[in-house]
C-alpha cells in the first residue's frame, strides 16, 4: 500500500537490540525522547504510509525507533568515510525494501485474473492477501531476537533469498492452495527482512550521512507502496497476473548478490527468543481470520467457522499465560509485556492503528473486484482509481505532517480514525449505475484520515510507554495495523460475499453489498475514534503529545 534526530552518547554499534524488544526496540538509554529529534525531523521521515493499501503491511515512520538508528544529524560524529562504493549498502536495503513494500499492494488489483485463472473462490482470493499480513503482524514482534542470534546481515540475506523463491513459487502456482503457501513464505521472510532493514543502515553510516541515508530509505519506501498498486495494474493488463511475481526475480536476485558482497557483519550474541508467544500470537490471528473468512464461505453458525473462532481465542488466552509466565522467568523476556495494557494511552494508540488500517484499507479488495466486475474497468484503470487514495495520503502528510507532532495524540490518532469513518460513509452515494468517479471523495477521505494518524503513530506508541519498552510498545503499534487490516479484509469481505454471491452479481446487489461493507467500516472506525480519542486523553497517560524535544 502507501507508506522517519543532536548528540548521541551512545553509537548504533555498541547497543544491539536486546532479547526482550522488538526489532524496533532500542536500549533503555536510547529510548529517551529525546534521541528521537524533533517533531519536524519526524514529520519528514514519517510522511510515506507504505502500507496505504490492502496487502501492505508497514509504515517507515515506524522504524525510527530502533536502537541502531541513533540521531539523524549528529555534529559531534563524523560522517561516514569516504569509499568507493560508500552508498551501496543503503542501495542493496533499499532494493529489499521496495520488493518488499511493492508486493504488499501488487496482488489487489490482480485479485479478479487471479480467481479466473485458479478458479479461486472469494475465501481463497481473501487468503491470498490476508496469510502475508498475518505473518507480517505475527513475527515482526519476535524478529529482533532471531537477528541478534543469527546477526542482521544473515538474517536479512537469509530472509531475502526466501523471498525470491516464495515469489518465483507464487509465479509458477498450479493452483491457489499452492499460491496461498506461497505468500505465506512471503510474509515470515518479509518479517525477517523488514527487522532488519534499518538496524542495518544504522550500523553502516554515521552523522549527516545517517539523515540522508533514513530519508532516502524513507521515499523508496512511500515510491514502493505508490507503486505496487499501478505496477500490478499495468503486468496484469498487458502480460498476466503471473507476471508481478516473475518480474521481480532478476531484481531479488541482484539484491541477493550485492547485499552479500556490501553489507556490514554485525556481531552477534546468543539470546531467548520467546518461541511460545510468536507461536501462540500468530496462530491466535490464524484462528480468528480463519473463523471470520470461512463465516463468509460456510455460515456463521458452520462447525469449522466456530471452530476457528474457539481456537483463535483459546490460542489468545495462551498467549496472556505464555507471557505472563516469561515476565516472572529471570531469564526470559516477554514479546509483549502485559503491563502496557495498564496504560489508557497505550490501549487507545492500539485501538486507534487497528481500527484506521481496518477501515481505510480493509474494504480495498473488494471495491478491486467491484470496479473490474461491476463498473467494467480494467486491471490498469482498477489500479489508476484505487491511487487516488495514497496520492491523499502523501498531499495530507507532506502538508501537515510536521504540524502534526505538535498536536496532542486525541487529535491526531482519535480524530484521523474518526475522518477515516466520515471516508467510509461518502462511499455510501454508490448506486447500482454508478462508476469510479463515485469513489474519489471517499478515497481521499479516508488518505487524508490515514494521513494525520501514520506520521504520529510511532512517537505515540513509544510516548504512551516506559522507556524500556518505548520500542516494543512501537513494534506493537505495527503488530496492531496489521492485524486490523487483515481482520478488516477478511470481516468485510465477508459481508461483502455475502451480500452479492457470486458468480454475476447484479448492479443492485453490488451497490447494496457495499453500502453494507461500508456502514459496518464506518461503525468501526467512528466507534473506536472516539473510544481511542477518550483513552488518549485520560490525565494518567505517560505522555499527551507525539512530540520529542
Amino acid at each position: 500500500m502507501t507508506s522517519h534526530p543532536p548528540t548521541n552518547p551512545h553509537p548504533a554499534e555498541t547497543h544491539p537490540t536486546t532479547a526482550h524488544h522488538s526489532p524496533l526496540a532500542p536500549t533503555a538509554d536510547d529510548t529517551k525522547v529525546r534521541t528521537l529529534g524533533t517533531p519536524e525531523t519526524l514529520g519528514t521521515l514519517g510522511t510515506p504510509d507504505t502500507l496505504g493499501t490492502p496487502d501492505t503491511p508497514i509504515t517507515p515512520s515506524t522504524l525510527i525507533t530502533t536502537d541502531t538508528l541513533g540521531t539523524p544529524e549528529d555534529p559531534g560524529t563524523p560522517d561516514t568515510p569516504r569509499t568507493p562504493g560508500k552508498w551501496l549498502p543503503l542501495l542493496a536495503t533499499c532494493l529489499g525494501t521496495f520488493l518488499l513494500l511493492v508486493y504488499a499492494t501488487i496482488v489487489t488489483v490482480a485479485l479478479p485474473s487471479i480467481a479466473a485463472d485458479l478458479h479461486a473462490g472469494f475465501g481463497p482470493l481473501q487468503w491470498v492477501i490476508d496469510v502475508y499480513t498475518l505473518a507480517l503482524a505475527g513475527l515482526l514482534l519476535g524478529m529482533g531476537s532471531l537477528g541478534d542470534s543469527l546477526g542482521r546481515k544473515r538474517l536479512y540475506v537469509r530472509g531475502l533469498t526466501a523471498f525470491t523463491a516464495a515469489t518465483l513459487a507464487c509465479g509458477l502456482a498450479p493452483n491457489v492452495q499452492v499460491l496461498i503457501a506461497a505468500r505465506a513464505v512471503q510474509g515470515v521472510a518479509g518479517a525477517a527482512m523488514f527487522a532488519t532493514l534499518l538496524p542495518l543502515i544504522g550500523l553502516t553510516y554515521t552523522g549527516r550521512d545517517r539523515a540522508k541515508a533514513f530519508a532516502i530509505w524513507g521515499a523508496v519506501a512511500g515510491a514502493a507502496g505508490c507503486a505496487g498498486n499501478i505496477a500490478g495494474g499495468i503486468l496484469t493488463h498487458f502480460l498476466s497476473w503471473q507476471w508481478i511475481f516473475y518480474g521481480a526475480v532478476p531484481l531479488c536476485a541482484a539484491t541477493i548478490a550485492l547485499s552479500t558482497k556490501v553489507l556490514t557483519r554485525d556481531a552477534t550474541r546468543p539470546t531467548h527468543i520467546d518461541w511460545p508467544g510468536i507461536a501462540t500470537f500468530t496462530l491466535a490471528a490464524l484462528g480468528i481470520t480463519f473463523g471470520f473468512i470461512r463465516g463468509g464461505e460456510a455460515g456463521w453458525s458452520a462447525p469449522s467457522t466456530l471452530l476457528g473462532f474457539l481456537v483463535g481465542a483459546a490460542l489468545l488466552a495462551a498467549f496472556l499465560l505464555v507471557e505472563r509466565s516469561a515476565a516472572r522467568h529471570p531469564t526470559h523476556r516477554p514479546m509483549l509485556p502485559l503491563s502496557l495494557f495498564r496504560t489508557p494511552a497505550f490501549n487507545g494508540m492500539l485501538l486507534a492503528a487497528c481500527v484506521y488500517y481496518l477501515s481505510g484499507f480493509g474494504f480495498l479488495p473488494v471495491l478491486s473486484l467491484w470496479l473490474q466486475g461491476g463498473a467494467g474497468l480494467s486491471s490498469l484503470g482498477t489500479a489508476s482509481v484505487i491511487t487516488a487514495q495514497p496520492a491523499a495520503f502523501f498531499a495530507t502528510s507532506a502538508l501537515v505532517g510536521s504540524a502534526l507532532h505538535r498536536l496532542p495524540a486525541r487529535w491526531t490518532l482519535g480524530g484521523g480514525s474518526l475522518i477515516v469513518g466520515l471516508g467510509d460513509l461518502a462511499f455510501l452515494v454508490i448506486a447500482p449505475g454508478s462508476s469510479w468517479p463515485a469513489l474519489l471523495p471517499g478515497l481521499v477521505l479516508t488518505g487524508v484520515g490515514a494521513g494525520l494518524v501514520s506520521p504520529v503513530l510511532p512517537t505515540t506508541a513509544m510516548s504512551s510507554a516506559p522507556p524500556s519498552h518505548a520500542g516494543v510498545a512501537a513494534a506493537a503499534a505495527n503488530s496492531a495495523r496489521q492485524l486490523g487490516l487483515a481482520l478488516g479484509i477478511a470481516l468485510l469481505g465477508t459481508v461483502f460475499h455475502q451480500s452479492a454471491p457470486p458468480p454475476a452479481p447484479s448492479p443492485t446487489a453490488y451497490a447494496h453489498a457495499l453500502h453494507t461493507v461500508f456502514l459496518l467500516a464506518a461503525a468501526l472506525a467512528l466507534t473506536g475514534g472516539l473510544i481511542s480519542t477518550h483513552l488518549l486523553s485520560r490525565p494518567d497517560r505517560t505522555e499527551t503529545r507525539p512530540t520529542a524535544s
